[in-house]
């Protein structure tokens, strides 16, 4: 599948994510079996295996055992308690873009989750089920020319750092990805869209994402070390685990504190976006 590097368990654990979130797979679809995955992803079992362990801990599994292939979970993410970032995130932005006027601001390390969580309502404009006027969505991202504090090589950075390399590779794809994706809605849909990115001289230890000024999504960015198949060989890195990361959310509806809450986090955001990021070229 990939030519020249055989994929890890996370990036297999994304692509299967995309195709959920995507509605390829939907809630009581059964995955293939793990042999086929394996042939599928030119992998070993025991890699499907890691990968399929981690969509089960995110709650996108269900009837996970030994004897046939899981099935797609319903997602039906609870307001009492925090859910994990992809699973949390999702059905918020469809919310979110119920509005006549949609904007989305998110702080972040790239924009991987939020690009996979925009695939619904996308999918759904192009069926003609939403219909906004316009999408405003401004998106920080820390810039390429800092140390970043996250990731990082276990044994130190060098003159050439093959963990930044693959870091900033993965956030300007993702980028500009998610920028094409939108702004098509403009040609095909007539809808004002509009997607800007600035540069933060700083590593964000949280993932931010404010939407219609009403509602903020807080999670926390958990740190382990692990490695990964990348070029021609092993990277052993200190790297979060962004899809597992528990995401907090305050509605201005729930009460003073909450709106307290989202109203700081906004200003805190304009702030930023005002004085000390930088514009950001994805190249």
């Amino acid at each position: 599948m990939n030519g020249s590097r055989r994929l890890s368990p996370q990036e297999i654990a994304d692509i299967l994510r995309d195709r959920i979130r995507s509605g390829e797979l939907k809630a009581g679809d059964r995955l293939p079996t793990q042999a086929e995955l394996a042939d599928e992803f030119g992998v070993e079992r025991g890699t499907v295996r890691q990968a399929l362990r981690a969509l089960q801990e995110d709650g996108l599994l269900s009837n996970v055992s030994k004897g046939s292939p899981p099935r797609i979970a319903e997602v039906t993410p609870s307001t009492d308690k925090p859910q994990p970032t992809m699973v949390g995130l999702a059905p918020q932005l469809m919310e979110a873009f119920t509005a006549k006027h949609v904007r989305i601001d998110a702080a972040c390390l790239t924009a991987e989750t939020l690009l996979t969580a925009l695939g619904e309502p996308v999918r759904r404009i192009h069926a003609g089920d939403l219909r906004p006027e316009s999408i405003d969505v401004r998106i920080l991202l820390p810039s390429r020319d800092i140390d970043l504090a996250f990731p990082v090589p276990v044994e130190g950075r060098g003159d050439d750092d093959p963990v930044h390399r693959r870091w900033l590779e993965q956030r300007n794809a993702q980028g500009q990805v998610l920028r094409y994706n939108l702004l098509a809605l403009r040609a095909s849909h007539g809808i004002d869209v509009h997607v800007t990115f600035r540069a933060l001289p700083f590593t964000p230890p949280v993932k931010l994402y404010l939407l219609n000024g009403v509602e903020a999504l807080i999670a926390y960015y958990m740190l382990t070390r692990r490695e990964e198949e990348w070029e021609s060989g092993t990277l052993d890195m200190y790297d979060t685990l962004g899809y597992e990361s528990l995401l907090f959310s305050f509605e201005k509806s729930a009460g003073e504190r909450d709106a307290a809450f989202v109203d700081e986090s906004q200003k805190w955001f304009d702030a930023l976006w005002a004085t000390i990021t930088t514009d950001l070229t994805l190249s």
